[in-house]
């Protein structure tokens, strides 16, 4: 078969998630064999949408989906389902396929050493809730790598992995001889090894193909955007001089009128030719997260927490004393046991830390397992707010949700079924209106649209209240005050 074949077509595919809300309208494009592709959009554009009408877990409301027969898809989820936390190793590699694998340990091992997880002898019988957060993101990828598929769909694939997991997990990419799409919000990542890019525009609702590698769509795209406002601000020029003359002329009355009349013509003619401008994916606005009033001293001492080493628990010493406007940073590989201190810590479980009576924790968890996902949108924020002290205000709660680009129209909508990234923005307005003296931040990035990341590091470097905070993105971390760097392993 040759590489340039197609092996999956999109032909006037249109999908609605509920009456009256689109997310693909006749959209058309086609994948061919051995491509690189990254699926770019804002988030709750329908990324994971599209994964789903590839998969067939998803059915098109029009249109035709056409995927070569004989042609095998895997995909590597962005999170284990709560369900499937108390399986183990085995079991959970064995649902990946449809029927009994009797080779299945060999395929196991094979797999993890490509993504960097090696185990001890008995990992094949360990529960997937034992494994980090880093760890069950490389179990996830592993579980699509196993498959070995023609088309492979990675949804976020670094979220929680460390510069070793995702230096892996790129050179695996760039060996691959099948089709992958990749959605990610990792520019640098995207560049290794994207040869085109697949744009899903929520307000269009369609799919815009491009070649080239992600900064070169995302310039593409900007070129674009400026060459078509430049003409539509000569074309907005000549309409207000027709319509200024046709005002001229019809006050003159008599054949003037006429003139005027074909003066109006003109200018509807031009206005026909002003372009419909590709809007840009919109930015959350500035915001601060207020730390609690009336902090003084020191908010948080540790002195000692426990790291995983080699499958067994460690002590280690610390001398750690947080007071107002004070940040940490937190580092460490992936397994050593960061999320778990951090939730020790969150609900002052952690015997070697004191966090001072009546200091309020704010906590952004990776798996958004803070936030309640049978609750609306709005009452998340309710709680948000109660939890403050403060009495319910809303039209500040509808206004901090909006400027999280959680509208009016979507603020009574469940936390369960929002995107990831939208997810992350609910937690975000949430911290805002705690109004917390002691921050604690997971990997506050994953599943975060690129576009927001600027401005909410902005807050972070601003927040003056003390702050905990984990996060394996270097370009993030540069944008932030941080005062004092733990390495957990050292």
């Amino acid at each position: 078969m040759s590489k340039a074949e197609t092996i999956a077509r999109f032909e006037n595919v249109s999908f609605e998630h509920s009456v009256n809300t689109p997310i693909l309208e006749e959209v058309s494009f086609s994948l061919r064999r051995g491509a690189k592709l990254t699926l770019m959009g804002q988030n709750g554009a329908g990324k994971s949408t599209i994964f789903g009408l590839i998969r067939g877990t998803l059915q098109p409301e029009s249109g035709t989906i056409n995927i070569v027969k004989g042609v095998t898809i895997a995909t590597a989820r962005q999170v284990i389902p709560r369900e499937e936390m108390d399986l183990t190793v085995r079991e959970f590699f064995e649902r990946c396929f449809t029927t009994k694998i009797y080779d299945i340990d060999p395929r196991i091992d094979d797999v993890l050493e490509i993504v960097h997880l090696k185990g001890h002898e008995k990992v094949h019988d360990k529960k997937i809730r034992s494994f980090s957060g880093g760890q069950q993101a490389r179990l996830l990828l592993a579980s699509a790598l196993i498959q070995k598929p023609d088309l492979l769909l990675l949804d976020e694939p670094t979220n929680n992995l460390d510069k070793a997991g995702i230096a892996h997990l790129t050179d695996f990419l760039q060996n691959y001889s099948k089709t992958v799409i990749v959605i990610s919000h990792d520019a640098d990542f995207l560049n290794s090894f994207t040869q085109g890019v697949l744009y899903l525009d929520i307000h269009t609702h369609k799919v815009e193909q491009y070649v080239g590698n992600y900064s070169d769509v995302v310039s593409e795209i900007s070129i674009r955007v400026e060459k078509e406002n430049m003409k539509n601000a000569q074309l907005a020029k000549k309409i207000q001089a027709k319509k200024e003359q046709a005002n001229q002329f019809a006050y003159k009355g008599g054949q003037m009128r006429l003139v005027a009349k074909r003066m109006r013509e003109l200018a509807e003619d031009l206005e026909e030719d002003l372009v419909d401008v590709r809007k840009e994916d919109k930015t959350i606005r500035n915001f601060i997260i207020p730390a609690q009033p009336e902090l003084s001293g020191e908010i948080i001492t540790i002195t000692s927490f426990g790291i995983m080493k080699h499958g067994k628990v460690c002590e280690r010493k610390a001398e750690i004393k947080l007071k107002k406007k004070q940040h940490l940073l937190l580092r460490g590989p992936n397994g050593i046991g960061k999320s778990t201190l951090l939730e020790k810590i969150a609900h002052n479980q952690s015997e070697g830390t004191s966090i001072t009576r009546g200091v309020r924790v704010g906590y952004y968890r990776q798996d958004f397992s803070t936030l309640n996902f049978e609750d609306t949108i709005y009452e998340s924020l309710v709680s948000g707010m109660e939890a403050s002290g403060d009495r319910l205000d809303d039209h500040r709660l509808r206004s901090t949700a909006a400027s999280f680009l959680l509208s009016g129209a979507m603020i009574n909508k469940k936390i369960g079924t929002l995107s990831e990234g939208q997810k992350g923005l609910v937690a975000f307005a949430r911290l805002v209106l705690e109004k917390p003296g002691l921050l604690i931040l997971d990997e506050p990035t994953n599943h975060i649209n690129f576009r927001h990341l600027p401005v909410i590091a902005k807050a972070l470097d601003m927040y003056e209240g003390a702050m905990i905070l984990v996060s394996h993105v270097p370009e993030f971390v540069r944008q932030i005050r941080i005062d004092e760097e733990f390495d957990l392993d050292k």
